[in-house]
């Protein structure tokens, strides 16, 4: 293994460590949505916000996952 691949190694590790954490707050996000939902009556103000901040944790969730298994042109 050289230097090169190392670093590589590196950033990668780095990258699956975010990734989990932006899943685990996506997960989060998700369930705290559900539990407003639930509520008599549900602040549709503050589920939307949340909703909003999931999608945007998943766009960059699916950009940490490009760069980990970048798309292959054969």
């Amino acid at each position: 293994m050289n230097d090169h691949d190392l670093i590589e190694s590196e950033d990668e590790k780095a990258l699956l460590k975010q990734l989990a954490e932006l899943q685990q707050e996506h997960a989060d996000l998700d369930a705290s949505i559900h539990a407003l939902a639930l509520m008599p009556v549900p602040d549709q103000m503050m589920i939307a916000r949340l909703k909003r901040k999931k999608l945007s944790l998943r766009d960059e969730i699916v950009k940490i996952q490009d760069q980990i298994l970048p798309d292959i042109i054969a």
